[in-house]
């Protein structure tokens, strides 16, 4: 009988969560939207971060705003996309838990007992009117995308490149091409997991096959 290993958790190997090198994503969790979450994941490992959600624990005894919070307190930075920020459906319903969770994370800017920081980035369709439902914005600087991996992934990285914390990265170019990699390998683990794939697993092979394709170093412990 084969020897079993322990599961891989946040705080532990390769999923060593450092407040610093973590980012919190917060984006609407549906099909349509599914191919930009994955290329903001992946992307963000590949930028040798952390990606950390809402998710990543499986504690569904833990409310999902006590989780929200706990993951973003453990994040230095966050991405925050509001292109679902509109009406939808037969009763014109827009979606404001991403609007919610970057109040949160505003609030973190400031700092977490007047030491700790946290670090930003907000996404909104070319074109948004953003302005016009969340005034209090005006004065930022969003980064504007058109809804696909090609646009999102260069708005990501061009923004994690310049934290304090980044390390060398791959280019947007690289990522793009291997992208598809990573979705196929990740639509096979989702089959696997009966569609509800452990957050820990889809960051470890976003990292794995990061690293085999050489577009995330190999940090030594030496």
């Amino acid at each position: 009988m084969n020897k079993l290993e322990p599961r891989v958790h946040f705080g532990m190997g390769e999923l060593d969560a450092e407040r610093n090198s973590s980012v919190f994503i917060n984006c609407p969790f549906d099909e349509a939207y599914a191919i930009i979450f994955d290329s903001i994941i992946f992307a963000t490992a590949c930028c040798g971060f952390l990606p950390r959600c809402a998710i990543e624990s499986g504690s569904t005894s833990v409310p999902r705003m006590d989780r929200i919070t706990e993951a973003i307190s453990a994040s230095k930075y966050s991405i925050h996309d509001l292109s679902r920020c509109r009406g939808e459906g037969d009763k014109n319903l827009a979606r404001f838990n991403m609007p919610l969770e970057l109040g949160v994370c505003m609030a973190h800017k400031f700092g977490l007992n007047g030491v700790d920081c946290h670090d930003w980035l907000l996404l909104v369709p070319k074109g948004s009117e953003y302005i016009r439902y969340v005034s209090d914005m005006a004065g930022y600087d969003p980064k504007q995308y058109d809804l696909t991996p090609e646009s999102a992934i260069p708005a990501v990285m061009s923004w994690l490149a310049t934290r304090p914390d980044a390390v060398i990265t791959s280019t947007p170019d690289e990522v793009i091409g291997v992208l598809p990699e990573f979705i196929s390998k990740k639509d096979t683990l989702s089959k696997k997991w009966a569609g509800e794939p452990p957050w820990s697993d889809i960051v470890i092979l976003a990292i794995s096959i990061g690293q085999e394709l050489g577009l995330i170093p190999v940090l030594s412990n030496d």
